[in-house]
């Protein structure tokens, strides 16, 4: 269980009965032994928070935007795409193909493009008669076409505000997700065609600075990047910065696709490129009819698309790697798999081409000596990495393991298979007006929004507290000792139960903030 300030922990108690009374069934009440007025210090946030901007229009983005401008915040909403939906956004165009072998972490997603060094802002361009394949590339690498295929289908939950019908089948596909987010931006007029001034499609973050007044640090500075394609061969670019007190980042965990350092994956990836794809690409399987088809990595997407090719291709293999422990993806997806599904270990190598003309001509070794050959394609699935190219000066790459920065600000990312220096995996401990949104794994995210939303909108508030600075990274540091002492991509993964008791954790702290400084109580997580 992760530690918590001693000012919460009999607040946490307080919620950790089977069942849970909702807001609107709760009553104010004089604060008696059951929650003290604890005088230690807690946080001072050194500016007050007033206007805030949010970094992505995928379910945690509109959540969060709803909660805060509910809450009295002056609002801004910055999507690089021009539909809402995030990751639900389905197109049939694909992704840029995902560089062999991984690009650094500080631009894994994107090199953010900025003005022209001494131009005054904002600054708009222009271009007429370019060519029309820089323009689609330049086009995907600013919107990022989503990581999701035609008949891939969720049981995710409805949004505690908008339910969905009660006669919905248990599984339902990515188009209805897609116009299920797209509504719930509508109801609060945040979609594309809701001219809200203070929705911004279209639109990339990139950069964020600190924001100084007489010389202190006062919150933050955004730059921004409208592109708009205007015609087949012309598109138009502005630039322009926004100042905040404080930034909700909601850009999702699906942006930087991660890819295996594999022996040899690379020089087949130079010369064979149209045969070798990260799945965020993929869309169909119709396009793999009568091949033999690699699949690297068995969590949900390798199995998933595993079990769609299973009916078209000739041939399917499928690696995966032995872990020490138990993993929640293997356990779930793997005996769904089709049993003419050829699983195999890990790939070794791909052994050097030679003068082969063809990739099927290649051999391919696996950590128990076997060879195979005769590979048509190969789909890479091992997921993505953290990366926020707009903050560069919270990356860094040469920590390891559980190394700290001895100099300089404490880093949220370092090699991209986690974030770090997070209380709560919410708020950022150097400086709490940085919030992160649906950074977990293992959750539900169309509910578990809610909850940080709530959470970030009673602490800039000024209700709910956060302990002192000191304390925080004394909890995350002893958080770190339990997990094993070094970090690695499963820090933030929570699983149900764990996913269960931080919502609660979060409804007993909103709560009784709410109760002792006002605002909006909220209900706990349903049962249903």
């Amino acid at each position: 269980m992760r530690l918590r300030s001693p000012a919460l922990a009999l607040i946490l108690s307080s919620c950790a009965y089977p069942s849970i009374v909702c807001a609107e069934q709760q009553q104010p009440f004089i604060l008696n032994h059951e929650f003290p007025v604890r005088e230690d210090p807690f946080y001072e946030f050194r500016w007050p928070v007033h206007k805030v901007g949010i970094i992505g229009a995928g379910v945690g983005g509109l959540i969060t935007y709803r909660t805060l401008a509910q809450a009295g915040y002056d609002v801004r909403l910055y999507e690089r795409d021009h539909h809402p939906g995030g990751v639900w956004h389905y197109t049939e165009e694909t992704p840029l193909n995902a560089p062999i072998p991984n690009l650094p972490v500080v631009n894994a997603d994107y090199t953010p493009s900025l003005p022209p060094n001494g131009t005054r802002l904002p600054h708009e361009e222009e271009h007429f008669q370019v060519d029309e394949n820089w323009l689609t590339a330049e086009r995907k690498a600013h919107r990022l076409p989503k990581p999701v295929w035609a008949s891939l289908k969720s049981n995710a939950p409805h949004i505690p505000e908008l339910h969905w019908p009660e006669d919905l089948p248990w599984e339902i596909s990515a188009k209805q997700l897609q116009s299920y987010v797209r509504a719930f931006a509508s109801y609060h007029s945040l979609n594309t065609n809701d001219e809200n001034p203070n929705v911004f499609y279209n639109t990339r973050v990139e950069l964020i600075e600190k924001r100084f007044i007489d010389g202190r640090h006062h919150g933050w500075t955004m730059t921004l990047k409208e592109f708009i394609q205007t015609g087949p061969q012309s598109y138009k670019v502005k630039w322009w910065t926004e100042d905040f007190d404080a930034i909700a980042i909601a850009t999702g965990r699906y942006n930087s696709p991660s890819v295996s350092p594999i022996t040899g994956l690379a020089e087949w990836n130079d010369k064979f490129p149209e045969n070798i794809h990260h799945s965020r690409q993929y869309r169909r399987p119709e396009g793999f009819t009568n091949k033999t088809v690699l699949i690297i990595g068995a969590a949900s997407s390798g199995a998933e698309i595993a079990a769609e090719l299973n009916t078209f291709a000739s041939k399917v293999y499928l690696s995966t790697r032995v872990h020490p422990h138990p993993h929640y993806p293997l356990e779930l997806f793997i005996p769904f798999i089709p049993k003419n599904t050829t699983m195999i270990p890990e790939v070794k190598s791909f052994n050097p081409l030679g003068t082969a003309t063809k990739m099927s001509e290649g051999t391919i070794e696996l950590f128990n000596g076997t060879k195979i050959a005769g590979i048509d394609h190969v789909l890479v699935c091992t997921g993505f990495r953290y990366t926020y190219p707009f903050l560069p000066q919270y990356i860094n790459p040469s920590l390891r393991g559980n190394e700290t920065a001895s100099e300089g600000p404490q880093p949220l990312v370092t090699d991209g298979s986690h974030v770090r220096s997070l209380h709560l995996d919410l708020f950022y401990i150097e400086e709490p007006t940085l919030a992160f949104i649906n950074i977990n794994g293992g959750m539900q995210s169309f509910v578990y929004a809610e909850y940080l939303a709530a959470a970030a909108a009673s602490v800039w508030k000024g209700h709910a507290k956060l302990p002192t600075q000191n304390e925080m990274w004394r909890t995350y540091s002893q958080r770190l000792r339990d997990f094993g002492g070094i970090f690695e991509k499963h820090w933030l993964f929570l699983g149900s139960g764990a996913a269960d008791g931080e919502m609660r954790y979060f409804v007993a702290w909103v709560n009784e903030a709410a109760v002792r400084y006002g605002g909006k109580q909220i209900n706990g997580p349903s049962k249903a």
